[in-house]
């Protein structure tokens, strides 16, 4: 992680726009049909190459591979564990329910339905190493062309609990039980981040949406808090393996444009997450909803050690922000932090985070990654 020398280092949230080449072959594969592995390899492998090029144009920081070959953020983990069958339709989260109309327009892809959820049909076990490796040479492979280093660089992977909220369990019965085996099978992916060298950001929303989930929503905030506490302990459990230096976790109200009015505040779950083992996080702050809650991290200090990574740049509005708001952003969290506490500058989450599901145009979404190395500067 970052070290604090007066500089405000730069990064993103792991996702990033995938070429219309690669959404094609991404979507036949949801679909059932078959795609040449030669061809899913290359176009992988270019895509790949080419977002790594990217982001060293536009000057970041600390980069990964724009999580070019995979589905989403979550469901990826689909084609890496095993017990894994069909799908179902769920409950959309509470805030949402309140506003169908928008929800149904809004929540469905060319690639993938987000109301449909896979389906935990046995049990969970890790069965993606051989993928799991592929995807990390490409990267690395990556790396080296562009003359970057490993220690530059991260790459992202689900929560045992993101797959858990997100992965219907038809098997297990009991949620702990559930929780814990996930929790169990996702070590060896991030084993394999961490022995390449790589940085290992853990992307865990559940840890602050589980507040408007449909199973928390009516309840008391101890029952959300309950929740969150069993998340970070099932987190730990798979990290044991993994030194805290080399893990950075990433958590959100969901990456969505949405009423958002059910959120829980960040003071509340800021302590829970302070458990977590790791030495980054990652908030968002540009959020409309949750600009205010800078003030959290004066409330709850960030633990020493860590670095904190705002997130500054909004993900979803096709508003370019500008570097001098990017800036105060940045400003107003350094002046909430300890004095000795590192930022990275962030957008609040990735640029991609579900295939085709995009948000923001893929060149407005490079454009707010250039205004984010300049408000930096400027900070």
């Amino acid at each position: 992680m970052t070290t604090n020398d007066g500089h405000i280092s730069t990064t993103h949230i792991g996702s990033l726009p995938r070429p219309p080449e690669l959404l094609d072959l991404l979507t036949r594969r949801q679909d059932g049909e078959s795609v040449d592995p030669d061809e899913w390899d290359e176009t992988v492998a270019d895509a790949t190459r080419d977002v790594v090029e990217r982001q060293v144009e536009t000057g970041l920081d600390s980069i990964n591979n724009g999580e070019q070959s995979r589905v989403s953020f979550n469901w990826y983990v689909a084609d890496r564990l095993s017990g894994i069958e069909g799908k179902r339709e769920t409950e959309l989260w509470a805030d949402l329910q309140e506003f169908p109309s928008y929800a149904e327009e809004t929540f469905k892809t060319d690639v993938i339905d987000l109301s449909m959820h896979p389906v935990v049909t046995e049990a969970v076990e890790y069965t993606g190493r051989e993928e799991a490796e592929a995807e990390i040479d490409e990267f690395t492979d990556a790396l080296a062309a562009a003359d970057r280093d490993a220690d530059d660089a991260f790459m992202t992977a689900a929560s045992p609990s993101v797959v858990t909220a997100t992965h219907v369990d038809d098997h297990y019965g009991d949620y702990e039980e559930y929780l814990f085996a996930v929790a169990e099978a996702m070590k060896t992916e991030y084993e394999l981040v961490a022995d390449a060298g790589l940085t290992l950001q853990i992307d865990a929303p559940e840890l602050l949406t589980v507040g408007h989930t449909a199973a928390y929503a009516d309840q008391p905030l101890d029952a959300a808090k309950d929740a969150t506490r069993l998340h970070v302990e099932a987190l730990n459990e798979a990290l044991a393996n993994v030194p805290a230096e080399q893990v950075r976790l990433h958590t959100c109200w969901g990456s969505y444009e949405g009423p958002h009015h059910l959120d829980t505040d960040l003071a509340e779950m800021l302590p829970l997450i302070y458990d977590a083992d790791i030495s980054g996080l990652s908030v968002e702050q540009a959020n409309p909803r949750h600009q205010h809650e800078y003030r959290a991290f004066a409330e709850h200090p960030v633990p020493d050690g860590w670095t904190l990574m705002p997130g500054v740049v909004d993900v979803k509005t096709n508003i370019i922000d500008h570097p001098e708001t990017i800036a105060d952003r940045l400003e107003r969290v350094a002046d909430a932090v300890d004095d000795g506490t590192p930022l990275t500058a962030a957008p609040d989450c990735g640029f991609g985070t579900q295939a085709g599901l995009g948000m923001v145009d893929p060149e407005i979404a490079w454009a707010k990654l250039e205004a984010l190395v300049e408000g930096a500067e400027i900070a």
